[in-house]
């Protein structure tokens, strides 16, 4: 948004930014630095209602600031509204948006009436503000004069040429977007403009080329995957930043909040917490999807899951009928997210559980891992555990971490039958692991269920197609209770 908004802005000279790229072999070229351009970020806009509002009025300000000198010889008119509206905006006043509602309009009538040129309007993160009133529970207080800001200036204005917004969600029931004729909405299920959503793969394997990286398969299952239209998209945020650090990590995901999608997953219906349960365990699940609505509006579990999509954390991998689609987690980077969203979904305290377990069988913690399974089974509330189902349900999401090292596997057909967990090592430096859990009564001896799972491993032959280094892991349990044998094999 700030290229669109340097490319178009009247009072900046370009010529130097956009030497040698593509667009100055166009006939847009002729566009650069015609137009009066307001550029508006509302990312900022977070946090308690004082600092979100005056992050707003800030944003504001600082676009008349930059238009200081078209406030000189204004009409008496003119002259009164400018002196309510700076009042209105000043830091702190009044605690509230009340007097504002003009204030973007205003100023695009100023520039008009100036350079007798239309205006282009850039917003990003329009949404965010209501997000963030919604989670933050004073919704009510400022989305009337939010939406009228908003409002006044795409209905009907005379200076507007044209205007760009973007966010997550489609704020429809504010009448932000009501009685307009021509505004069109670009979702990550269209086809038109889907490759600028992100980089496509012949611009990363460039910018890595140019600073002598790789685009390598590592690269690719990290930041590769976002299916937008047509196109198969890397994360920019996140290849810049593998460019300027040269190391794999995940970026993306602490630039984000995600408070409104993990109080929506404890909230949710049973029929999405079956579909997340799928999407966990096979990697993708297909779905009735709401792209064009915003969840906080329309609480559905349709437009739960456009939350994830047009959020990042889950993307469309096909299109299966009408608003119903096949949709995936994209990449190493956001499943790493998912931790968060899995200790929200079985009620968990804290996602170190996650992280102890991960690292005891990356590690052949032997100790580390009962100890911290034990933990999990105490601190989760998880149905009532009272099937090996459940059991299976509670471990073998968190294994799904292990993905970028092993093929991770539930209930596959090896040997001569069904085991409940492989974890097959995708190098000889890791350990293959095979897990099977019985489930016994109170009465029950939990060491002979735990020495039974490791018997039903080796006569079922259960490790028949894996090689190198292997551990068995039988488990015996009862409610919150566990026995474990580990063999290394």
């Amino acid at each position: 948004m700030s290229m669109m908004a340097e490319f178009f802005d009247i009072t900046k000279y370009s010529e130097d930014v956009f030497n040698n790229t593509n667009i100055m072999n166009t006939e847009y070229a002729s566009y650069m630095n015609q137009y009066p351009t307001i550029f508006l970020s509302f990312a900022s806009s977070k946090g308690n209602k004082n600092y979100l509002i005056n992050s707003i009025k800030t944003s504001i300000r600082s676009e008349y600031a930059k238009y200081h000198y078209i406030f000189t010889n204004m009409e008496e008119n003119d002259e009164e509204d400018y002196y309510n509206l700076k009042e209105a905006m000043k830091k702190g006043k009044n605690s509230s948006l009340d007097g504002v509602e003009e204030a973007i309009l205003f100023l695009m009538n100023m520039l008009y009436k100036y350079y007798d040129k239309k205006v282009l309007l850039f917003v990003d993160e329009y949404d965010t503000p209501f997000i963030e009133a919604h989670v933050n529970g004073f919704y009510e207080d400022i989305r009337k004069q939010l939406a009228s800001l908003l409002h006044n200036a795409l209905k009907d204005a005379e200076p507007l040429e044209y205007a760009m917004l973007t966010g997550i969600q489609r704020v429809a029931n504010e009448n932000i977007f009501s009685d307009l004729n021509n505004v069109a909405i670009y979702s990550v299920a269209r086809k038109q403009y889907s490759q600028y959503f992100g980089f496509t793969e012949g611009e990363t394997k460039e910018l890595l080329e140019y600073y002598h990286l790789e685009l390598n398969d590592d690269v690719k299952q990290m930041y590769d995957g976002y299916h937008i239209g047509n196109d198969y998209l890397y994360n920019p945020w996140s290849i810049l930043n593998y460019v300027d650090n040269e190391e794999l990590d995940t970026y993306w995901i602490y630039t984000s909040s995600n408070t409104m999608i993990k109080n929506a997953i404890r909230k949710a219906d049973i029929t999405f917490k079956n579909s997340f349960e799928i999407l966990i365990e096979q990697g993708y699940v297909d779905v009735n999807i709401e792209l064009g609505k915003s969840f906080y509006e329309n609480n559905q579990t349709s437009t739960l899951w456009g939350m994830f999509v047009n959020a990042g954390y889950l993307t469309i991998e096909n299109k299966i009928d009408i608003k119903r689609y096949r949709i995936v987690i994209p990449n190493f980077e956001v499943v790493d997210e998912f931790k968060e969203f899995l200790s929200y979904y079985f009620d968990l305290s804290s996602v170190e559980f996650l992280d102890n377990i991960i690292n005891s069988l990356l590690y052949e913690d032997k100790n580390g891992f009962l100890t911290s399974y034990t933990q999990l089974l105490l601190a989760s509330s998880y149905h009532d555990l009272t099937s090996e189902n459940s059991y299976h349900m509670l471990l073998y999401p968190l294994c799904l971490y292990l993905s970028n090292t092993h093929e991770v596997k539930s209930n596959p057909e090896e040997g001569k039958g069904r085991t409940d967990i492989i974890l097959k090592a995708r190098s000889s430096k890791y350990t293959s692991y095979v897990i099977e859990f019985k489930h016994g009564k109170k009465e029950d001896n939990l060491d002979k269920l735990a020495d039974d799972a490791l018997t039903q491993i080796k006569e079922k032959k259960y490790d028949a197609n894996l090689t190198g280094r292997i551990i068995h892991i039988g488990l015996g349990l009862y409610s919150k209770n566990v026995a474990m044998k580990w063999i290394v094999k």
